[in-house]
Formats: C-alpha cells, structure tokens, sequence
C-alpha cells in the first residue's frame, strides 16, 4: 500500500491506456499492477489508484472514491457508523495485507478506510511490482 494518508482511487474504462497516459504526461510512475483492472501510481510522497470502471464505486458512478489510512480501522469503523456514515462493506480483512471499510459520506461520496495489517508480497495475490517504492 502506498504511504500516503489520502489515496484518490479514479476509474477508468481501459486501466492500462490511463497508467500509460497518467505516467508520460503528468509524470506519474507505476508502483504495482493488479491484473488489468487496477495500479497504483506513484508521484513524490502522493499516490493514486486507478480502477477499471467496473470498479467506479460512487452512487450515480461519477468513477471517483477515496482511500484514507488509519492506524485501527475497526475503531474507526466504529466511530463512522456510530456517527452516521452509511456503511457500504464492514471492515473485512484481505489477501493482500490490508483490513479496510468503506461508507458513503453525507454527500454520496464513496470512502475506503485502509489499514495495513500483514506485509504481504505482492506476488503472492496476484499483483506485481512495476516501480516506484514509496
């Protein structure tokens, strides 16, 4: 996962046509590959995630969600639901090392909170590093 606090995750309808564009025309560079269907990108200390638009998440598919890392996202959870936040996947705890949830905010926007549980290499999930580290 990438270090970064607030991770954008944007759709896409070809995965590999916006990581090639994203990379030669903003500079970004390609940190791991998830099949065809999802990268991480990385730039400086930022990163963003870009999703097939199967993957586009938000009521009324606008193709944007956000990822925030949080250091206990049960309690987190907790606190979200409790306050009003509506509740899209409890956390659950996945193959690739992360335990996350996700709600919607009071506006419909879409939000996974992330926290990594186990260091898991990417090739034992199915993804591949490409580049960048950080």
């Amino acid at each position: 996962m990438p270090s970064s606090t607030v991770i954008p995750v944007l759709a896409y309808p070809d995965v590999r046509q916006a990581v090639e564009w994203l990379c030669r025309v903003f500079g970004f560079t390609e940190r791991l590959r998830i099949g065809d269907h999802r990268a991480q990108l990385a730039f400086g200390e930022g990163a963003v995630v870009v999703a097939g638009a199967s993957d586009a998440r938000r009521p009324g598919g606008s193709g944007v969600s956000l990822m925030v890392r949080v250091s206990n996202v049960d309690a987190h959870f907790e606190y979200a639901r409790d306050a009003g936040a509506t509740v899209l996947r409890a956390p659950a705890s996945f193959q690739y090392g992360e335990r996350q949830y996700t709600v919607t905010d009071c506006g419909g926007y879409v939000w996974t909170f992330s926290e990594s549980v186990d260091d898991v290499p990417p090739s034992a999930w199915g993804g591949e590093l490409t580049g960048a580290t950080s």
